[in-house]
């Protein structure tokens, strides 16, 4: 593992059944941790804890993968809680948020995955469409528990994305939320076909790109994490 960088990958703290156990537990899906390992990376979980000193952490760091996840608590970017809204993981977001912050403080090449697009979204002071298919008219972008729908997006050019994926891909979608208004510094660069903003990234950093779908779920596709693990082998400007 010697000189291969360190990517800290955010994880889930859930009830969870192994073996005789079943307890709390921190956890991540193992398709992360295989493609930040494909991609030439060493891969870290960052359970939720309390905050602490973020930048202590991401120090020791070369980046962090914000994955997917739970819907984000309304109240952080100002809204009260819809219907179709899921239970907030209050440790998780302050956890987080503080990382993602920090992280664009010392400009840590980040990448979001789905919530992981949302929380970047939120920390810059942006807010989130709580449930598409009130704005869209259906659920073709999570039709059924645990199925990844495939559908194509459209990519800005001149974006660090369409340097990675050109202006058109085929991703994995999953997910019944999306960025509404942008945060701080935040452009939209690829959107579905109904107009649903699908990544963004934030002007300026070395490599701060959120995106709704799931590139971990596509290992057939592992361009966008060999650009994130390439960003991180970058010195600094």
């Amino acid at each position: 593992m010697t000189g291969r960088p360190l990517v800290g990958i955010t994880s889930y703290l859930e009830q969870a059944a192994w073996g005789v156990w079943d307890q709390p537990a921190a956890l991540v899906p193992q398709l992360y941790v295989d493609a930040i390992t494909a991609a030439g990376a060493v891969p870290v979980l960052l359970p939720p804890q309390p905050v602490g000193e973020p930048k202590q952490l991401l120090a020791r760091l070369d980046g962090l993968v914000l994955a997917g996840g739970p819907d984000v608590e309304p109240s952080r970017y100002g809204r009260a809680p819809h219907p179709r809204t899921g239970p907030p993981r209050v440790g998780r977001d302050e956890w987080e948020l503080a990382l993602t912050r920090a992280a664009l403080d010392l400009d840590l090449p980040l990448l979001g995955v789905c919530r992981g697009l949302q929380i970047l979204n939120v920390a810059l002071g942006g807010t989130l469409v709580q449930h598409l298919p009130e704005r869209t008219g259906d659920d073709s972008h999570q039709e059924a528990p645990a199925v990844f729908r495939r559908r194509t997006v459209r990519v800005a050019e001149q974006s660090v994305l369409a340097g990675v994926l050109g202006t058109g891909a085929e991703v994995l979608c999953y997910h019944h939320q999306a960025a509404d208004a942008l945060g701080t510094g935040l452009r939209a660069v690829a959107w579905s076909e109904d107009g649903t903003v699908e990544a963004v990234e934030l002007s300026g950093a070395r490599f701060a790109v959120g995106v709704q779908w799931h590139p971990e779920a596509d290992p057939a596709d592992p361009r966008l994490f060999d650009a994130f693990v390439r960003a991180l082998e970058e010195s600094p400007a």
